[in-house]
């Protein structure tokens, strides 16, 4: 196992903030962390960016000669730095916070995209890990951890980003897409770990300990949360769901109704529904897909039933097409209701939730009203 690279201690004295830097060094990169991950959720790029695709290409490679250096050089001595061009020194000197910073700028990445593409009650589970590995990224501990982890954490990377990018390329989602993704997804570490074996057999016991065994780990790992749907059906988002009395569709618009007070800014459209005789019941959706993306998914309505919990109602196929900057619109209406709590959950054909609306309907007499119409 290679050893640490040394870390300089910050220097003692100075100007004020200096030293108020280096003694709250601790809550200051959490408060950072914190405040760049919720800038990110709301200025991420879309997953489909040419540019953001070779970013992350460009990390992963960087990442990937970063670590496998490092494994060849286990058991040798240390490079003398003072012999070296001054740019190699820097890398040298540097490489192990470099890894750091591109680890901890991949895993900010695909937790806000997993988060975008999934019901936070459904994949709480898996989020959950991609939040807990990226806050051990940004431990000190995380630098003196062995390789062996740091090549987990890679392996989690690729099957992050081919998870994203194969549906983009194929047009769609699904079991096959997926499975594809994972293989393609594993190919980069196994490719280093055949080339080492062809050109350094002395290292393959550790390639195999280091690198393999890490990447087979990960992989139960991703085919296990997928079985159980945990996985968001990325690269699909639902940025915004609403319950409305009216949805008219317009040649550049749709026109939304609902007699929402102003005051309930929480809500999208009538949460709290109050059906005159014959209304019906509309869900109005946007769902961001990639340019040349085409699928279908389907718009659920559930009912909770007292003695049973939520039950299902009805089922509505709508097929979308991706492209648009703000995404697919589209809309269900339901005329056979009945008062309660409801929930509309919008999912793939294979039953992966994206998003889902709650919303509380009350059945009223007859009387005059007055609808706020929105534009979308």
């Amino acid at each position: 196992m290679t050893q640490p690279e040394t870390i300089p201690a910050p220097a003692t004295g100075g100007h004020p903030l200096k030293l108020y830097l280096e003694r709250n060094e601790r809550r200051i990169a959490l408060w950072a962390f914190i405040a760049g991950f919720v800038f990110d959720i709301f200025t991420f790029g879309r997953v489909d960016s040419w540019f953001g695709i070779g970013q992350q290409v460009l990390y992963l490679a960087v990442i990937t000669a970063a670590l496998t250096q490092m494994l060849l050089e286990d058991g040798k001595p240390r490079a003398d730095l003072d012999r070296m061009f001054a740019a190699k020194r820097w890398y040298y000197q540097y490489r192990t916070a470099i890894v750091h910073f591109f680890f901890g700028s991949l895993l900010n990445l695909y937790t806000i995209y997993f988060f975008k593409s999934s019901s936070l009650l459904v994949s709480s589970g898996f989020l959950a890990v991609l939040v807990l590995l990226l806050a051990a990224n940004e431990s000190r501990r995380f630098k003196a951890l062995g390789l062996a982890f740091k090549f987990a954490l890679l392996s989690l990377c690729y099957l992050s980003f081919f998870a994203h990018v194969v549906p983009v390329f194929v047009g769609s989602i699904g079991l096959t897409v997926f499975l594809l993704s994972i293989l393609i997804g594993c190919l980069p570490l196994l490719i280093v770990g055949w080339g080492i074996r062809a050109c350094a057999p002395d290292f393959f016991p550790q390639t195999r300990r280091q690198i393999v065994v890490p990447l087979g780990l990960v992989l139960v790992f991703f085919l296990a949360s997928y079985l159980f749907r945990l996985i968001p059906p990325v690269p699909l988002s639902l940025p915004f769901i609403g319950i409305y009395h009216g949805v008219e569709r317009t040649p550049d618009s749709y026109q939304l109704s609902h007699e929402r007070p102003f005051w309930r800014i929480w809500h999208n459209g009538d949460q709290w529904f109050f059906a005159q005789p014959g209304d019906k019941v509309y869900v109005f959706f946007r769902i961001f897909s990639p340019t040349r993306f085409a699928d279908q998914v389907q718009v659920r309505w559930y009912l909770n039933e007292a003695s049973r919990g939520w039950v299902l109602q009805d089922t509505i196929p709508i097929n979308i097409l991706g492209g648009r900057e703000r995404g697919f619109r589209g809309y269900g209406v339901k005329t056979n209701y009945q008062p309660g709590r409801w929930k509309v959950q919008v999912e793939t054909t294979d039953g992966r939730e994206i998003g889902r609306i709650y919303f509380r309907l009350e059945a009223v007499s007859a009387a005059p009203r007055s609808f706020v119409v929105d534009t979308e």
